[in-house]
């Protein structure tokens, strides 16, 4: 891809402002406040688009501090350049209410369509982070940011599984992780559901136990009431024995009086034994014919009292029995009722289906993060081999051989390798680490990228003394790739001309 023209036509500071492009190397040099910048920023926002942020974000971001100076309600811009052999022309209108944008191939007349996708098929592998991470240099911003990493995680895994890049193995894995989460979530729901379940459960059947062994308890004391109680028959038998007890008295005491009659005829003289024998005979007749009464009188009591005690015995055993039979078939349902809450517990002991399901795809998913780990590490240690090599190539060029090596690893840590030692780079000065973030940059856009594209450098050398500037100038120039060079230093175009490097000088 090679860019042919920009037009400004309304942003930022300018209007209808038009840069026309070459191959090989443009420079932009102007003082700060000059706008380069806002050509950097714009260039960004020609390609990906520029959202308008929300709340506290809209005062700091692009959209707001590239607004036209003069007639803000005309916001856009256009740029010219050509991919696969074809000119294009880009128009965007970046105002909120009448955002859109304009894509033709001005070779045949054909308008494409940015929304349905048609740039991003011009663009390739070239997107918004990846363009920042490699191609674009803003500002002190030579270091990469952690996206860089995934994007060649991505290629490594969609190049060497497939020989595309249509498949992203960030977003799989992302994507596997978050059904994880769902899936843990729901695993977590179900056992919360079964736990409150089992509890409910535990509950009335404490309540149940409860009511039976108090019912358990009830049926007892009844047994021993009824137990007490005397039967028809018992109660007959103690009456017949007190009856026969009191026809022994009194036979006994007839007999007595009979004997005392005796006796008187023999130890008592004429006629008063007769007087005697008479008064007891008397005596014993009285006591019979009261004897009879009372007997009389005790029965027709013993009878009334012994028919009210039948009845009321009679009604107590068979309240008795009744609540022993209402006890008894009470105590039978909660019986039934706590097996049946028993089996309940039982089987939320086991796990059930939609546990065992989940599970299942858990386990699924964890083996297909294990698979995708693996292979990503596998891949990545042979795109790593290639992305270490470049970029080691890359370094030694513009260092002048003084670090020959440099090695990354998969989350874009770096050592610097030299003969006798590893450093990190966070040991060396600010110039030599912004060159290995120059080279990594430089070496990860060779291996994404599937052509070259412009490279893009806002005041990129600031830490640059004048060797390693002009080693990556000479770097650049050989590589035969656009150069969008933007600086406020004249050192840039003077080390161009003295070394005949050809440039075009762009006009700000």
């Amino acid at each position: 891809m090679k860019l042919t023209q920009l037009n400004l036509k309304h942003f930022g500071k300018f209007s209808d402002k038009k840069i026309e492009l070459s191959e090989g190397i443009n420079v932009f040099y102007g003082e700060n406040e000059a706008g380069k910048s806002t050509i950097f920023s714009f260039l960004e926002g020609m390609l990906f688009g520029m959202e308008k942020g929300r709340g506290r974000a809209t005062y700091q971001d692009a959209f707001r501090r590239y607004e036209p100076w003069e007639n803000s309600n005309y916001y856009a811009g256009s740029i010219r350049f050509i991919s696969g052999g074809k000119n294009f022309l880009l128009e965007r209108n970046f105002d909120k209410y009448a955002k859109n944008a304009m894509l033709l191939c001005e070779d045949d007349g054909e308008e494409l369509s940015v929304e349905q996708g048609d740039l991003e098929m011009l663009l390739g592998e070239l997107n918004k982070d990846n363009y920042s991470n490699t191609i674009a240099v803003g500002q002190l911003k030579a270091e990469t940011n952690v996206t860089l990493a995934g994007e060649l995680r991505n290629y490594a895994a969609n190049y060497y599984s497939t020989g595309n890049s249509e498949i992203d193995l960030e977003g799989a894995m992302s994507e596997l992780r978050t059904q994880k989460k769902e899936i843990e979530k729901e695993i977590k729901g179900i056992s919360l559901k079964k736990q409150e379940k089992r509890n409910k459960i535990e509950q009335e059947t404490s309540y149940i136990w409860k009511d039976l062994e108090q019912l358990k308890q009830e049926k007892e004391e009844l047994k021993q009431k009824k137990e007490k109680m005397l039967k028809p028959q018992e109660m007959k038998q103690v009456e017949t024995s007190n009856e026969k007890g009191k026809i022994i008295l009194f036979v006994a005491i007839i007999l007595s009086m009979v004997a005392l009659i005796v006796l008187a005829f023999i130890f008592i003289p004429k006629p008063w034994n007769y007087v005697v024998s008479l008064l007891v005979l008397l005596m014993g007749m009285i006591y019979a014919g009261l004897w009879i009464t009372a007997k009389a009188r005790m029965r027709q009591r013993i009878n009334k009292g012994k028919y009210q005690e039948e009845v009321d015995n009679e009604r107590v055993r068979q309240e008795v029995q009744w609540k022993e039979k209402m006890l008894g078939e009470s105590i039978v349902e909660k019986g039934i009722e706590y097996q049946n809450l028993e089996e309940q517990l039982k089987e939320l002991s086991e796990q059930d289906t939609d546990y065992k399901a989940q599970d299942k795809r858990r386990e699924g998913i964890d083996l297909a993060l294990l698979k995708l780990s693996e292979l990503s590490s596998q891949i990545n240690r042979e795109v790593g081999d290639k992305l270490n090599i470049r970029a080691s190539e890359i370094l030694a060029s513009i260092t002048k051989g003084r670090y020959e090596k440099v090695w990354i690893d998969e989350d874009l840590s770096m050592n610097i390798v030299t003969q006798d030692r590893q450093v990190a780079v966070e040991q060396l000065s600010q110039g030599t680490l912004e060159q290995v973030y120059f080279a990594l940059r430089m070496a990860a856009s060779e291996i994404l990228h599937g052509e070259l594209y412009p490279i893009i450098l806002d005041d990129t050398f600031a830490y640059y003394d004048e060797g390693r500037m002009g080693r990556t100038l000479n770097w650049l120039a050989k590589s035969k790739r656009q150069v969008l060079l933007f600086t406020c230093h004249k050192r840039e175009l003077e080390f161009l001309e003295e070394n005949n490097i050809s440039y075009n000088n762009g006009n700000i």
